[in-house]
């Protein structure tokens, strides 16, 4: 794959910015991407999840009958590969501009994941990306779009700051399966005692590297949801080792 083009291109990102984000291992950009566009992309999703008939790529592949809860809270995996407006959202102008701050060089799409977090829903124990996608050289990015608000009740991240620049850690079986999903893998020897909640507002989009330890908790409400729109990148340079992740999707508009 050639360089992207890196025509309006933006910097959205200040020194401070960046040097917080070597440090820490994240950053939150507050106010990323709009309401407006928020509202319109979850309405989307939730007509395509809502249809009698769900086009197949936006199937929960459940491997039983489909029931109306399974509609909205299985996760749509990689709808950029088959959805426009999917695709669109993983092109945001500011989330080009800041990869590429932060990388030094154009970064490409390689993964994309709408969840719900539905009320009562577990989170993902603690665990590094690197451990789930490994690319070579490694920068692999994530870009994590608060779809609503997110805080401790309805299930946000949260991470230890500075994690990644301690390596890949072992991983190994998920311990507390009434808070965290079984079939994920929990990193091992870290001090969870470190982590801390990762607050945001609707339309905050937190940039992470792929080996800071993070997890997120149980949605312990009634009645909130805590969507969000996942997606990964590494620099145009690198590859990925995963045969269903290597088409790098440029995010050139």
């Amino acid at each position: 794959m050639n360089t992207p083009v890196k025509e309006n291109l933006i910097a959205p990102l200040s020194l401070e910015q960046i040097a917080q984000y070597e440090k820490d291992g994240y950053l939150v950009v507050r106010g990323g991407c709009s309401n407006d566009l928020i509202d319109a992309y979850n309405s989307y999703i939730y007509t395509i999840r809502s249809a009698e008939e769900i086009e197949e790529w936006a199937k929960p592949h459940i491997g039983k009958i489909l029931t109306d809860e399974d509609r909205f809270s299985l996760r749509v995996f990689n709808p950029h590969l088959h959805d426009g407006f999917s695709l669109q959202m993983m092109k945001l102008p500011i989330v080009r501009g800041a990869l590429a701050q932060l990388l030094g060089d154009e970064a490409v799409g390689i993964q994309s994941m709408y969840f719900y977090k539905s009320p009562g829903s577990p989170g993902q124990a603690a665990h590094q990306d690197y451990y789930y996608i490994h690319n070579e050289p490694n920068t692999l990015t994530a870009a994590w779009i608060a779809m609503e608000d997110v805080d401790e009740a309805n299930g946000c991240l949260w991470v230890i700051p500075g994690s990644h620049k301690d390596g890949l850690l072992p991983h190994g079986r998920v311990k507390d399966k009434s808070e965290h999903e079984a079939w994920t893998d929990e990193t091992e020897g870290a001090d969870l005692s470190k982590q801390i909640p990762v607050i945001m507002e609707k339309g905050d989009i937190v940039f992470f590297h792929n080996l800071l330890i993070h997890s997120s908790g149980k949605n312990r409400t009634e009645d909130r949801w805590r969507r969000s729109y996942v997606c990964h990148y590494i620099r145009h340079d690198s590859e990925v080792e995963r045969d269903d992740l290597k088409k790098k999707i440029s995010l050139e508009l």
